[in-house]
């Protein structure tokens, strides 16, 4: 508990047995280098991508000019979240995109989406990790994953409910449906300060309103976002 919030983590173990790495994204390692044993202490040598797992994205991951992992504030890791359940919708099509329509549905039984918010999709990819049916990818290669639907992130955006500082979650590999090669959505969202959550584990614990989520993860100069503990922060 902190300060009267219970903490949930929502990011997935990295293991070289399991991690489904983004295609073209290079491959999970870890290296033993000492072992207490010969050298007193135990350490091992990690290489991953910094978008491997469960990660953050910086603006500058799309956009040139955008801010990067070090030129973001401390706040534009800290959001208020709403989570969006799709995955009755997405075991149906697994290339789902979430429309406006989806949204307002969830507005008329949990509120208006606040201003500023990480808007989570929580599609059912989480229980797909660490197989195959997480990658999804058909005979040509295309992924099939669930994602927004670009008009739902224009809305998003041009209302507000994104901001200036918000987001969007999901628990697979983008906020863009997986066949998405021209990545439009993730485009939009990387703007501003806005940030993107991706492969997001254990999402059952999160409510759909009256959560935080707070990123952490390495700062790199420069860098595209960050492999991350993500935690929700439940009042």
């Amino acid at each position: 508990m902190v300060s009267g919030m219970q903490l949930v983590s929502l990011s997935h173990v990295h293991d070289p047995a399991t991690t489904n790495v983004y295609p073209g994204d290079p491959p999970f390692e870890l290296e033993t280098v000492a072992t207490i044993d010969k050298d007193g202490y135990y350490l091992r040598a990690v290489r991953q991508g910094e978008h491997t797992g469960t990660h953050w994205g910086a603006p500058g991951h799309f956009n040139h000019g955008e801010p990067l992992a070090d030129e973001l504030d401390v706040e534009d890791l800290y959001l208020k979240a709403v989570k969006i359940d799709v995955r009755e919708k997405c075991a149906r099509d697994p290339d789902y995109a979430v429309t406006i329509a989806d949204i307002e549905s969830w507005e008329a039984t949990h509120g208006r989406v606040p201003d500023e918010s990480m808007v989570i999709l929580w599609t059912g990819w989480d229980a797909k990790w660490g197989t195959a049916e997480f990658t999804n990818a058909g005979a040509d290669g295309a992924l099939h994953h669930p994602g927004f639907a670009v008009e739902t992130a224009r809305w998003l955006i041009d209302t507000g409910r994104l901001g200036h500082r918000g987001g969007t979650g999901t628990d697979a590999f983008s906020p863009d449906v997986g066949a998405d090669a021209t990545y439009t959505v993730s485009h939009l969202v990387h703007r501003r300060h806005r940030i993107s959550l991706e492969v997001l584990a254990n999402l059952a614990a999160l409510p759909e309103t009256g959560a935080h989520i707070l990123c952490g993860g390495q700062i790199n100069r420069a860098g595209s976002g960050s492999p991350a503990l993500i935690y929700g922060l439940l009042p």
